[in-house]
């Protein structure tokens, strides 16, 4: 039996975060306004638990960046692939990770993606040289750690 599974990170601000992942893994910001419209019209759910996020409307409290090329719910537009979803917490985040994400580049392209991604409001953290190889250690917009290699 194979799993489904979703990365699930808490967050201050879901949208700003899903918007970074977004652009730095080359992923989609999940489109769930059809069902969010859909939920509002029918009375379903108070307005006050959405938002406008990149362009149209979204829950307030989660947000989500999906691979482009994996399927998802054209209902709802969830999706069913590799993703990571964003959920707001009201505490910011006070200790390292333990649990983080490692972005692999081309041969020599870690330097010119880490300052992409540094561009994108990431900040670089350290670099660590080992004799298995070395990596950059970044932090996103909230400060959650992960690696460039």
């Amino acid at each position: 039996m194979t799993l489904a599974w979703k990365l699930v990170i808490d967050s201050t601000d879901p949208h700003a975060q899903a918007g970074f992942w977004a652009e730095a893994l080359g992923y989609l910001v999940e489109d769930n306004s059809a069902l969010v419209e859909q939920l509002l019209a029918a009375g379903a759910v108070p307005e006050a638990i959405t938002v406008r996020a990149h362009g149209r409307r979204a829950w307030r409290d989660l947000a989500a960046a999906r691979h482009p090329d994996d399927p998802f719910e054209e209902t709802s537009g969830t999706g069913l692939g590799r993703r990571l979803l964003f959920q707001r917490v009201p505490e910011p985040k006070t200790v390292k990770n333990r649990l983080h994400i490692d972005v692999h580049t081309a041969p020599g392209q870690r330097d010119e993606e880490a300052a992409r991604l540094v561009g994108l409001g990431a900040r670089i953290l350290r670099s660590v040289e080992e004799p298995g190889g070395s990596w950059l250690v970044l932090s996103d917009p909230e400060l959650n750690e992960f690696c460039v290699q």
